[in-house]
């Protein structure tokens, strides 16, 4: 990690003092082309994965409103979802099955304050929602 750490330090230094031989304000930055190369590739990736939704995603927040097991599970759980989607139609709901239960989570939060902002709006329609830590998809 210290050698990452003074490998960057030593690079941004050196880049800094290589750079400062600009005339009358103007900067002249001397790159190695490879570095575009890789913005360029990091980009055909980031696409790449945005196209596929079923990718594992990130790591990020949603907010568990439905929970349930037993024979109308799955018929309650698509009931849940029709009715959060007519009043939220942004907000993403995601049915997911882990036996013997059907959870209906909602939402795609990067950060926990988000889901926080977005649970104290839907709380008096679902009073036993909850944050949940989850697999998310991509921000568009």
């Amino acid at each position: 990690m210290r050698v990452v750490l003074n490998t960057i330090i030593t690079c941004l230094i050196t880049t800094a003092l290589y750079a400062q031989n600009g005339e009358s304000g103007n900067l002249i930055i001397h790159q190695d082309s490879r570095i575009d190369t890789l913005i360029k590739k990091h980009i055909e990736i980031n696409k790449i994965n945005s196209a596929y939704p079923n990718h594992d995603g990130i790591t990020g927040y949603r907010i568990q409103i439905f929970f349930d097991s037993g024979n109308n599970s799955k018929s309650r759980a698509m009931e849940v979802i029709e009715e959060f989607t007519e009043e939220y139609p942004d907000t993403g709901a995601y049915l997911t099955f882990g036996e013997p239960f059907y959870r209906v989570r909602v939402g795609d939060f990067r950060r926990k304050i988000e889901a926080l902002g977005f649970l104290d709006k839907i709380k008096r329609k679902y009073p036993n929602a909850w944050i949940i830590k989850d697999k998310i998809n991509f921000p568009e």
